[in-house]
């Protein structure tokens, strides 16, 4: 990949920590990410829902995936969350590491063993 190329991070929260890891064993595991990182440390979040101010304390996973994991990656997101709508932000990568970035494409690629 040049440049972050097809290198995406997706940001997600969870409402409890056992569920945010099972989401991050479940999507690296079928390889629809390289790697997801699972805050211990809760957020805070402040969000609308159904016409009031909510307040939440959620755990954060960073996803590294490429642009042409979105699409499954996404469904397997929404196949395990509790959430009736779940956070899922894909932001591409402008920059980062060759080696890197080219192990995040060979992670999540079908039949390739990517390792660090």
């Amino acid at each position: 990949m040049k440049k972050g190329g097809e290198a995406r991070v997706v940001l997600v929260t969870c409402g409890s920590l056992k569920e945010a890891r099972m989401i991050g064993q479940s999507v690296v595991t079928k390889r629809l990410a390289a790697c997801v990182n699972v805050s211990l440390a809760t957020v805070e979040s402040v969000y609308r829902w159904r016409g009031k101010v909510e307040k939440a304390r959620e755990h954060l996973l960073m996803m590294k995936t490429t642009a042409g994991r979105l699409v499954e990656l996404e469904r397997e997101v929404k196949r395990l969350h509790s959430y009736d709508v779940a956070e899922f932000v894909a932001l591409k990568v402008w920059k980062g590491s060759k080696e890197y970035l080219e192990w995040i494409g060979e992670s999540v690629g079908k039949g390739r063993k990517g390792s660090r």
